[in-house]
């Protein structure tokens, strides 16, 4: 059985008039998101401004998440930064509180590191983290990141790790990538980071997906999860792939964000943390509009 499977959300984190991040709106989505359909969730990924935030501030939105009754083996928070020693401590902190995995991106400040400096960062974050909990999703997101993982660092990661290594998130937007670790590693738990990709992953033995798009379209994309098998799934996939297409024609963060604002009807919604800036009015009604025209809409009754 797999550890995580599904549709995973890397939830959006609100910010409050002060620039801080707001607890009551963050765990008010967390709960909306699994109400709607979310198997589990990724916080401090991308799409949460996670490398935004601080240490403490991370610990602390995770202990909330915690605390407001959602279990914990439903988190994977992500926990990878510059700095291995920070790396450890995020990480240690998320096992403790019983999260089901970690998602860690490469230490990706420095470029064109080797495999070997990739390797010993991952072998001694393990080691140091020394749990047994430890479940390890590697986050490959290199038009961001910049610093990614090749099949054979995959490899090397999983034959010295086989049971702490067990999954990955393939955001490098390239579905030959990800058809290449799914054939190359049958059983380790592969989640495209868009859920364009989501019906071509089941088919191929994926796990799921873990998108952006899930803040906002967690229940179609949950149905297409269910009914992959069935003859409806074509067609719901379009649906699904329909709605990624018109919000990643702008900025992701901003647009996801200014989509929750507009359908939450609370314009706080929107606030972005430097050096991002809010979505200017006029892209964020054009955007909203485009939706609503392939019968796109948010229900929070």
């Amino acid at each position: 059985m797999p550890n995580f499977s599904g549709v995973i959300a890397p939830v959006l984190t609100p910010f409050g008039e002060d620039g801080s991040a707001d607890p009551d709106r963050f765990i008010e989505h967390c709960q909306w998101l699994m109400d709607e359909g979310c198997t589990a969730l990724a916080p401090f990924g991308t799409t949460s401004e996670g490398n935004s935030l601080g240490l403490d501030e991370r610990m602390e939105l995770l202990e909330e998440i915690v605390d407001a009754d959602i279990a914990p083996e439903l988190l994977m928070p992500g926990t990878g930064t510059p700095s291995l020693a920070d790396t450890i401590v995020l990480t240690k902190h998320a096992v403790e509180i019983g999260c089901g995995g970690v998602l860690v991106l490469p230490p990706y400040y420095y470029k064109a590191p080797s495999e070997e400096g990739l390797y010993r960062y991952f072998s001694e974050m393990i080691e140091g983290v020394d749990e047994d909990d430890l479940k390890v999703y590697l986050y490959h997101i290199p038009p961001i990141a910049q610093v990614g993982f090749s099949l054979s660092l995959i490899e090397r990661l999983r034959k010295a790790f086989p049971d702490v290594v067990v999954g990955l998130k393939d955001s490098s937007g390239d579905w030959s990538n990800t058809a290449a670790i799914l054939d190359k590693f049958p059983g380790f738990e592969v989640f495209p980071g868009s859920e364009a990709f989501l019906l071509d992953g089941l088919r191929k033995g994926g796990a799921g997906c873990i998108s952006a798009t899930c803040n906002v379209n967690p229940g179609p994309i949950r149905k297409v999860f269910d009914n992959w098998q069935t003859n409806d799934a074509d067609k719901l996939q379009e649906g699904i792939s329909a709605v990624r297409k018109t919000v990643q024609a702008y900025p992701l963060i901003t647009g996801l964000k200014a989509i929750v604002a507009h359908f939450r009807d609370d314009p706080e919604w929107a606030k972005v943390r430097p050096p991002f800036t809010e979505m200017p009015e006029g892209d964020a009604q054009k955007l909203v509009s485009q939706l609503e025209a392939l019968g796109f809409t948010m229900n929070f009754d």
